[in-house]
C-alpha cells in the first residue's frame, strides 16, 4: 500500500475544512469527497487496513455509531442545520458497503433501497421529503449494530492485481469467483475499477451473469443507480460488494444442471446469433409484437424464452423493445399469483399476501434491473442481460412453484363488474379503503379502471407512494415502487396501467405494518 505523504496529510485536511465550510452536499458535487483506504489506525476502527472515505469519514461514522434509538432525532436535528438528504444517504450507502461487503441479507437489501428511497423523496411535499429516506436510514444503523458494528466491518483497503495482457479482465474476474477466491477477486477488481466506473460495471457483469439469482442481479443496478447520486468515484466500493456477494453464493450453492444453467446457456446463444459481433438493433416493435414476445417469454421453458430474446435480438429488433418484452412477462407474476400458501406465511407475510420477497415482486425487480444494466453496459453485455432477464422470468415461472399459467390475473372479472364509479376521485378514495382493507382484488380492479377512463396517474402514485413510505414492506417497498415509477414511464399506453394495478395489488398486500423509525420521523418533522 502506498505511504501517505505530507502533500496528502495536508490536501485531506483542506478537504475537511472545505467540506466543513460548504456543506457536505456541495462538497460531494464539487468531487471533495471520493473514498480511499486509510493507512492509519482509528481508535475505533479494525486496524491498518480500514477503509476510510476522507471528508465524508465523520458522518459515514456517526451513520455506524449512533444508536439506533437515538438516530432519528440526530438526522433531524443535521438535516435542519443544512445537512441534505444526497448527503445522508451517500454516508449510509459507504457505511452500509463498509460494513456488510454484500454479504449480509438486510444488509445489502437495506443497500438496494437507499436509491429508491431518495427518489421517492423527490416525490413528496417538501416538509415529508425526508421520511422515506430517514426510513432507510433507520434500518441501516440498526442493522449494522446487530451485525457488530465498527468491528465487524467487511470491505477492507485492497491492493490492484496485475492484469495480464491479452485476457479479458471481465473473464479473469469471473475465474476468480467460480475459484471462490475473495483476495484474487476482489484485487482483479480493483485494477478493472482503476480504468474506471464502466468498466467497473462491465467487468463485474461477465460474474454477474453466471446465475439468476434475484439479489445477484438487483444489487449491482441499484448501487449504479446510486452512483449517480453519491458520485461514480465511489464505483468501486459500492461494486466490490456485488463480487463478494458472488463468491459468497458460490460457496453456498449446490451447484448443478439447472444451477448452472446460465453459464452454459448464453455463451451458446452469444455464440450461436453471432451477437457480440452485430451492431445494436434499431427496428421497432408494434404493440402487438411487444405482447406475443412478453407471452412467449412468460408461457416457454426458460431455454425457449432466452432463445427467442436473442433470435428477436439477432434479428435486428431495438433492446428496448425487448426490455418491455421481459418487464411485462415478469409483471405478470403479480397479476396472477394466488399469494403464499399456509407453508410460506410469516408473522409479515401472511397467506394470500404478494408482497416482500414475493416470486412476482422478486421477478419484476430483477426484470427492471437487467433491463437497466442492458442500456448502461457495453454491447456483449447489453444482449446477455436481455437473455438472460427472459431466461430468469421463465424459470421463475417453471420453477419457483406454483401452476402461472391456470392462474386468472388480476383483476378478476368479478371484482370488476362490483365497481359502479366512473369518477376518477370516487375511484381513487375507494381505492385507498381497499388497500387499508387489504382487500387486493379490489385495489388492482380499482386501479384498473381509473386507467380504462384516462385517468391521470400521479394521483394514483401518489396514493400509493404514501404507503410505499409508511409501510414496512418487508425490505422490498422501496425497491419494487421505483420499480414500477421507472416500468411505467419506459412501457407504452397500451400496457404501462398493469404495472400500476400491480403495485396497489402488493400496497394492499402489505399495509397495516408500520415501519420502524417512521412515526418518530412524523412527529419530529411535524408532519
Amino acid at each position: 500500500m502506498r505511504t501517505r505523504t505530507r502533500r496528502d496529510f495536508l490536501a485531506d485536511v483542506g478537504r475537511g475544512t472545505l467540506v466543513a465550510g460548504v456543506g457536505l452536499g456541495a462538497a460531494i458535487d464539487m468531487g471533495l469527497a471520493p473514498a480511499w483506504a486509510g493507512d492509519g489506525k482509528d481508535a475505533d476502527a479494525p486496524g491498518p487496513e480500514t477503509l476510510s472515505f476522507g471528508g465524508l469519514e465523520p458522518l459515514v461514522a456517526m451513520m455506524q455509531e449512533t444508536p439506533a434509538d437515538r438516530l432519528v432525532p440526530v438526522l433531524v436535528a443535521r438535516y435542519r442545520a443544512g445537512t441534505d438528504l444526497r448527503a445522508l444517504v451517500t454516508a449510509a450507502a459507504l457505511a452500509n458497503a463498509r460494513s456488510f461487503g454484500g454479504e449480509d441479507y438486510v444488509g445489502f437489501h437495506t443497500m438496494m433501497a437507499l436509491a429508491p428511497a431518495f427518489h421517492m423523496a423527490r416525490e413528496l411535499p417538501e416538509d415529508r421529503r425526508p421520511l422515506p429516506v430517514f426510513k432507510v436510514l433507520y434500518r441501516n444503523t440498526k442493522r449494522i449494530q446487530e451485525h457488530g458494528g465498527r468491528k465487524a466491518e467487511v470491505l477492507r483497503a485492497v491492493q490492484p492485481a496485475a492484469l495480464s495482457e491479452g485476457r479479458d479482465a471481465g473473464e479473469a474476474l469471473r475465474d476468480a469467483v467460480r475459484a471462490k477466491d475473495v483476495n484474487e477477486a476482489e484485487r482483479t477488481f480493483a485494477a478493472i475499477a482503476r480504468r474506471g466506473p464502466d468498466d467497473a460495471l462491465n467487468g463485474l457483469l461477465h460474474a454477474v451473469q453466471d446465475n439468476t439469482d434475484v439479489h445477484r442481479i438487483v444489487l449491482p443496478y441499484r448501487c449504479w443507480d446510486l452512483l449517480d447520486l453519491i458520485g461514480k468515484e465511489q464505483a468501486e466500493v459500492l461494486l466490490r460488494q456485488s463480487v463478494r456477494f458472488c463468491i459468497q453464493a458460490e460457496r453456498n450453492w449446490k451447484h448443478d444442471a439447472h444451477t448452472d444453467k446460465p453459464r452454459t446457456l448464453l455463451p451458446k446463444l452469444l455464440d450461436q446469433y453471432k451477437l457480440p459481433g452485430r451492431a445494436r438493433g434499431e427496428r421497432q416493435a408494434e404493440d402487438a409484437w411487444v405482447e406475443s414476445m412478453s407471452r412467449t417469454i412468460f408461457e416457454g421453458t426458460p431455454e425457449q424464452a432466452a432463445d427467442a430474446v436473442a433470435a428477436a435480438l439477432a434479428e435486428g429488433f431495438a433492446p428496448e423493445a425487448l426490455g418491455e418484452a421481459l418487464s411485462l412477462a415478469a409483471n405478470q407474476l403479480i397479476l396472477r399469483d394466488i399469494g403464499r400458501r399456509p407453508n410460506e406465511v410469516r408473522d409479515d407475510k401472511p397467506v394470500g399476501s404478494v408482497h416482500g420477497d414475493s416470486i412476482g415482486v422478486h421477478a419484476c425487480d430483477s426484470a427492471n434491473a437487467w433491463r437497466n444494466l442492458a442500456r448502461v453496459a457495453d454491447h456483449r453485455n447489453s444482449v446477455a442481460c436481455l437473455i438472460l432477464g427472459a431466461y430468469q422470468v421463465a424459470d421463475d415461472r417453471v420453477n419457483r412453484g406454483g401452476d402461472f399459467l391456470k392462474w386468472t390475473p388480476q383483476p378478476h372479472p368479478e371484482a370488476l363488474d362490483a365497481i359502479k364509479s366512473d369518477d376518477p376521485a370516487t375511484l381513487l378514495r375507494e381505492t385507498e379503503e381497499a388497500i387499508r382493507a387489504k382487500e387486493q382484488a379490489r385495489a388492482a380492479a380499482l386501479v384498473q379502471r381509473q386507467g380504462a377512463l384516462g385517468a391521470p396517474a400521479r394521483p394514483v402514485f401518489d396514493l400509493l407512494l404514501k404507503y410505499a413510505v409508511s409501510e414496512e414492506g418487508a425490505l422490498h417497498a422501496e425497491k419494487y415502487y421505483r420499480t414500477v415509477t421507472e416500468e411505467f414511464a419506459a412501457t407504452r399506453p397500451a400496457f404501462r396501467w398493469r404495472q400500476l394495478t400491480a403495485l396497489a395489488r402488493v400496497t394492499a398486500s402489505e399495509a397495516g405494518r408500520r415501519a420502524a423509525g417512521y412515526e418518530e420521523s412524523c412527529r419530529l418533522l411535524k408532519v
